[in-house]
């Protein structure tokens, strides 16, 4: 959605594959806080405007 593949991102991010996978394919699924931190960090670097509450019910 926001022009990486989840193998783009997981390595951006320094998250594993395995978790980016769950992020994407698990809407219940809410990932620790450094976990977050990583993601919204490389979505950044493709949108500056990228928020939290976009992807996660916070």
């Amino acid at each position: 959605m926001r022009g990486y593949s989840q193998e783009k991102l997981s390595q951006l991010s320094g998250v594993s594959r395995n978790t980016v996978s769950t992020l994407c394919s698990n809407t219940e699924y809410v990932p620790s806080g450094s976990i977050m931190q990583k993601i919204l960090k490389a979505l950044r670097e493709v949108d500056p405007s990228v928020r939290a509450d976009q992807f996660w019910d916070l």
